[in-house]
């Protein structure tokens, strides 16, 4: 083949290929910078993805059409929910279910009645109007949620915190704690309420056995189901219902907002950690046309002897542009498959679905080109203006 027709993209290629595998222990290493950084990029968007799809399945499940209404939170105190709470809420018509939980100041459970008083773990007591759990989208655990009618007998039903902390995770018919000087059976315990979390370290007790421990019968919180397309005109209209003269004094929130809350926050923390692969795919560039550099300067009589036989300055400045493309092509390639991996083993290890994004990995490889092509330029110009008769003089 004659030099002055030009050089294929087969030649070139082959060119290339030839030069990368007569130095494979820095292509190695410089292959492995831009891997790092791929592989960075594409494991924190990976995880990121499975982590949000993990949110949404949750959101799906639970669902988003959960409001939570309870006193004002402000400078001023407001007063609190009145006893009706509940019975007004279920009365309006976008009301699916409803249920309620009032705190009982002053109440503490103990595994036995020989712990200090004060020895508490941060447990509280609540009264508990109807299905929490099921309005809540959580579950029991073991065991079987309350008898929340009026006259119901003394039992409690143990959050996940709090059983954790008194070692009840499962109950069985003779389970017991002290609760009000007396012991008390425990019938269920229950899942982590998602949207809940502050509900985990209570005990839930019926209303009667409340009264005894001296509740003054006022919920704290009324959760409700509504409609899943009347969620925001449910806020005002709760509100009115539990106080009609005064509902400015009812705060009305969607559990699920947290979630979002947490989502968005997890999108920021994802962006400054794609910036880190972005800078350690900087330095893989840099390792790129430093390999490329020092290729060309040990390759000069090389240079020199196709340069003789007729080779244009471009052919020599493509031949070292493609060795740089490939560098960088084949980092990139071992990036996404490291980057893949880690996403999928951290997913699954965290029961996640897995989801890394097309476009992250298009993304990946289109970098690779490019940081092959801008660390190729200045090695591949450089190789292109030696002259023939210094390049032979080195042979």
């Amino acid at each position: 083949m004659s030099a002055r027709r030009g050089l294929g993209a087969g030649d070139l290629l082959r060119l290339g290929v030839f030069g990368l595998r007569t130095r494979p222990g820095r292509v190695v290493l410089s292959a492995l910078g831009v891997a790092i950084g791929i592989a960075a990029m594409i494991a924190v968007v990976g995880i990121s993805s499975s982590s949000k799809a993990e949110l949404d399945r949750v959101l799906d499940a639970l669902g988003t059409n959960v409001l939570t209404a309870t006193k004002t939170q402000g400078f001023s105190e407001s007063p609190p929910l009145p006893t009706s709470a509940l019975e007004s809420v279920l009365r309006q018509d976008e009301v699916e279910s409803a249920a309620a939980v009032g705190t009982i100041e002053g109440a503490a459970v103990y595994r036995t009645p020989f712990i200090p008083a004060p020895e508490t773990k941060g447990i509280g007591v609540m009264a508990a109007w109807g299905g929490v759990p099921e309005v809540l989208g959580g579950s029991v655990a073991s065991g079987r949620w309350l008898d929340t009618a009026p006259d119901a007998p003394a039992q409690v039903v143990l959050g996940s915190a709090a059983a954790s902390a008194l070692g009840l995770e499962r109950t069985d018919g003779d389970t017991r704690v002290w609760l009000g000087g007396r012991w008390v059976q425990v019938v269920g315990v229950l899942a982590p309420l998602q949207l809940a979390e502050d509900l985990d370290n209570q005990v839930f007790v019926p209303r009667g056995l409340a009264t005894e421990l001296g509740f003054d019968g006022a919920p704290t919180a009324v959760y409700t189901r509504v409609a899943p397309d009347r969620v925001e005109a449910s806020r005002d209209v709760l509100a009115g219902a539990i106080r009609p003269g005064t509902p400015q004094d009812v705060g009305v929130t969607r559990p699920s907002d947290a979630l979002a809350a947490k989502d968005a926050t997890d999108d920021s923390f994802t962006g400054l950690l794609v910036g880190i692969g972005g800078v350690a795919l900087l330095v893989g560039g840099i390792g790129v046309a430093n390999t490329m550099v020092i290729t060309v300067l040990e390759r000069r009589a090389e240079v020199g002897v196709r340069r003789a036989l007729g080779a244009r300055r471009r052919n020599i400045r493509d031949q070292f542009l493609v060795e740089s493309l490939l560098l960088s092509f084949v980092g990139g390639i071992a990036g996404v498959v490291i980057g893949v991996g880690v996403t999928v083993a951290f997913a699954l290890g965290q029961g996640w679905p897995v989801a890394v994004p097309l476009w992250a990995v298009a993304g990946g490889l289109g970098a690779t080109v490019v940081i092959g092509g801008v660390s190729g330029l200045y090695p591949a110009a450089r190789a292109a203006r030696i002259p023939p008769t210094s390049a032979l003089a080195a042979v």
